[in-house]
């Protein structure tokens, strides 16, 4: 697979896929700008070489065409972390958007209208991935979050190139993978959180064969303890997946491996951050209680274990962290991880909740990466083909 190093863009416009799909607040105002700056290196790279860049992507779900979720809302905020003035066309293909592009200078960036304001981008239409082709001379995909969906700018459209190359964030989310799958140094820990086992089943499979500990927290750690026959009160549980999760403890045993889970809970009698709250310890959940965080002695086991580690991979809260209340144990666990990677540990934080918790903490550059990609990253790291991988590779 090409990279945009291996290639000179002199006087060439490249089309670049980019992952804009950032929070807004109700004022349109870009309330979290790290996908912004994830694409800055790989946009700069192009300008400086002498070409033009052309920017796609999507913002959030939008059912047709709906201002709330026009790409004109972040072009101020686009410009000011590029540090270049972002060019505006309302409109992703056809003729405008071709006029748009045609008038284009060496050193100029141009932003399209959003791409799910088509129902054929998400279903990777043939003839709408061709008229986005006719947008570059060459193309580029660096939105590594969307690279697990085969959509027309994402996959499709590369088939219309000779020149298909991987951005910076592509080229750095694999390589960072890569350091964890390919043998971190040891102890190696993984920190799986979230709320469903489902989720995380392939990824936990995969890690057993690269791990030393895997630390089992939020509410997927309650399906471990129901398994085991504890209580669990009206804490999160998938009850098919018990005697699965019993198999995966015996896989970990045979294999070495340290399945670490919670020694106390903390619960609440609500969903709320003005719930009575108790600490108990782990399969002693009382009826009318549910689990939201682990408790104090987890966060000190699992903190000990974090910071004597020498490869951490994070990917998931240890409880319901978007409720103040319940997220002392993602705070104290970024804290670990911060501290192991002062250490001189290689951390890698999974997207989604994880990568939230850190930035949210400031913690960004204080980690070795953050991941674009929590779906994407997980999808790669549990052995999967990414269509939008797969399409830069037949370059």
């Amino acid at each position: 697979m090409k990279t945009i190093n291996d290639f000179n863009f002199k006087d060439k416009k490249a089309l670049i896929r980019v992952d804009f799909n950032v929070p807004l607040d109700a004022e349109f105002n870009v309330t979290d700008t790290t996908r912004l700056k994830a694409a800055k290196p790989t946009i700069i790279k192009i300008l400086e070489d002498g070409g033009a860049a052309v920017l796609m992507s999507h913002l959030g779900r939008p059912k047709g065409v709906e201002d709330q979720f026009s790409l004109r809302h972040i072009v101020k905020t686009a410009s000011e972390i590029i540090g270049v003035e972002v060019k505006f066309v309302a409109a992703t293909v056809g003729a405008e958007a071709e006029a748009a592009v045609a008038a284009l200078q060496p050193g100029e960036v141009l932003l399209l209208e959003n791409l799910r304001f088509f129902a054929e981008e998400t279903k990777g239409d043939l003839a709408f991935s061709e008229q986005l082709s006719k947008l570059g001379d060459v193309y580029v995909n660096d939105a590594f979050g969307t690279a697990h969906r085969a959509h027309a700018s994402t996959t499709i459209v590369a088939q219309f190139f000779k020149d298909k190359l991987a951005g910076l964030v592509i080229e750095a989310e694999l390589v960072n993978a890569d350091k964890v799958l390919k043998g971190g140094v040891k102890p190696v820990t993984a920190i799986m959180g979230g709320a469903k086992v489902s989720d995380k089943i392939l990824i936990i499979e995969k890690l057993l064969d690269v791990a030393d500990n895997i630390i089992i927290g939020g509410g997927m750690s309650y399906t471990f303890a129901k398994a085991e026959g504890g209580s669990i009160g009206n804490s999160l549980c998938q009850n098919d997946l018990l005697d699965y999760v019993l198999e995966l403890e015996e896989k970990a045993k045979a294999k070495g491996v340290k399945l670490i889970f919670p020694i106390d809970n903390l619960l609440g009698d609500a969903f709320s951050n003005d719930a009575n709250t108790q600490v108990v310890l782990r399969g002693q959940i009382p009826d009318g209680w549910e689990g939201f965080d682990i408790g104090p002695k987890t966060i000190e086991h699992f903190s000990n274990i974090i910071k004597e580690s020498k490869t951490v991979i994070w990917n998931g809260p240890m409880g319901v962290s978007e409720i103040p209340l319940y997220a002392t144990g993602t705070i104290e666990v970024a804290k670990a991880v911060k501290e192991a990677t002062e250490g001189g540990a290689f951390s890698l934080i999974g997207g989604g909740d994880s990568a939230a918790a850190i930035n949210n903490l400031g913690f960004g550059d204080d980690v070795s990466y953050v991941s674009t990609g929590g779906g994407a990253l997980l999808e790669y790291m549990e052995g999967k083909t990414l269509p939008g991988i797969a399409a830069l590779q037949d370059a």
